[in-house]
């Protein structure tokens, strides 16, 4: 693994955490134009107007309210380094509980062809100008990247598992039903048990890919501009929050296509085109495609809503000849990427530039959604589709190769606000 150390976090003065729900939000790329009103009229001091600012120049924004802030006492500085155990607690669909635990350190930022650190999706470059642009004006990671780790043995788990157990958290707030509980290890003893139990392991990116390309172009450019840079400056390490892949509570959901304004779609030519690959199963309505969806074991087995229609659909032949011959073979078992490449490319017709766009398509978490826009006659056909599993996003990410965008959704996300990195 690469090198994870503790720091002295930024975080809000205790009056201000004794309320901390009305103080943290979600990373900026999960935010909508609502939310970010609703956000700001939450607290004067939420993290939002640091995260993702409503003025014109919101980088400039983030960077003085953040020098306000600390000037006025809102936020301060741990007088100790530390390393922050984590702990998230929900309910998924169905109204299971679930626990995910991990904690925040600053890791040494490696590039990718290094592989310390391995990424699994693709990133694009409005995004990684526009959080660099964060980086610069504030000097501070404002939200954390989502990194995983393997360990069978579960040696840090335990380490936290203790801890937390016989120490009040230090902030415990709730945000969208999901308890967001937060502590802090000081004790050299406790850190260097959790350093050592990770030394040997890679880390894979869950989510945050933008914002960990962005620490390493921006560690590039102020090394570039220190005349005595020793690789140990603050600027040389990101915000990570560090979870085990064998915690009970890491939960991956699905992210569903929505197709829309496809010139002559046509419902019933598309199901005879789908019976030429697939096997095609009537069913009655959303709990029937669940199960459905189920009790195929198939990664290449998806759900097809259409107005006044639902089929669960199964792959009935080698998938090998159907791939788009560029493929690498290590995403070849991806029932996202069968998706992509035949149905949606070949069968509907939507270029790859098209889907790199989003000009026909919507992406949804909830398959709820999926049902409701055909009904509402937003979209002309959805494709409900299995989660990727923790063991493929290793595998893909070990090959060196990246997913499809959207392929991934850790739930629940990271909240930002909880506490903050400074890089000078």
């Amino acid at each position: 693994m690469p090198e994870i150390v503790p720091f002295k976090g930024i975080l809000y003065n205790s009056e201000l955490l004794s309320n901390a729900s009305g103080l943290i939000c979600p990373p900026y790329d999960v935010i909508s134009e609502e939310l970010q009103q609703q956000l700001y009229a939450s607290s004067p001091f939420n993290a939002i107007r640091l995260e993702l600012p409503l003025e014109s120049d919101p980088y400039a924004a983030a960077a003085s309210r953040l020098g306000e802030w600390l000037l006025d006492g809102e936020l301060q500085h741990d007088p100790v380094p530390a390393i922050y155990p984590y702990f998230q607690t929900f309910q998924d669909s169905e109204g299971n509980w679930h626990t995910r635990s991990g904690f925040f350190a600053a890791m040494r930022l490696h590039e990718f062809a290094e592989k310390k650190v391995l990424p699994h999706e693709k990133t694009l470059s409005g995004p990684k100008a526009d959080r660099l642009n964060l980086f610069r004006k504030t000097k501070t990671n404002i939200s954390s990247i989502f990194g995983l780790y393997a360990d069978e043995s579960k040696t840090a788990d335990r380490v936290l598992k203790a801890f937390t157990e016989t120490h009040e958290p230090i902030i415990d707030a709730l945000f969208q039903e999901v308890r967001n509980q937060l502590w802090r290890i000081t004790d050299p003893a406790l850190i260097e048990q959790l350093q050592q139990s990770l030394l040997q392991r890679s880390v894979y990116i869950a989510d945050g890919h933008h914002r960990y390309e962005t620490g390493v172009n921006y560690r590039n450019e102020c090394a570039a501009a220190n005349p005595i840079h020793t690789g140990h400056e603050p600027y040389n390490f990101i915000l990570t929050y560090l979870a085990n892949i064998y915690d009970e509570g890491l939960l991956i959901f699905p992210i569903h296509r929505l197709v829309h304004t496809l010139d002559g779609f046509d419902a019933a030519g598309l199901k005879a085109r789908l019976q030429e690959f697939f096997t095609v199963t009537e069913l009655q309505d959303r709990a029937a495609l669940k199960t459905f969806l189920e009790h195929e074991q198939s990664s290449y087995t998806y759900g097809v809503v259409t107005s006044g229609n639902v089929y669960g659909i199964s792959l009935n032949r080698d998938p090998s000849p159907l791939f788009d011959p560029a493929r690498p073979e290590a995403l070849k078992s991806l029932g996202l990427v069968l998706l992509h490449d035949l149905v949606l490319g070949r069968l509907l017709g939507i270029s790859p530039e098209a889907m790199a766009k989003q000009t026909n398509l919507v992406y949804v978490k909830d398959d709820r959604e999926v049902f409701e826009a055909v009904a509402a006659g937003r979209i002309q056909v959805g494709f409900v589709v299995k989660p990727t599993t923790v063991e493929q996003v290793l595998a893909v990410s070990e090959t060196g190769e990246v997913m499809p965008q959207k392929s991934t959704f850790f739930y629940p996300k990271l909240m930002t606000g909880l506490l903050f990195n400074p890089l000078d």
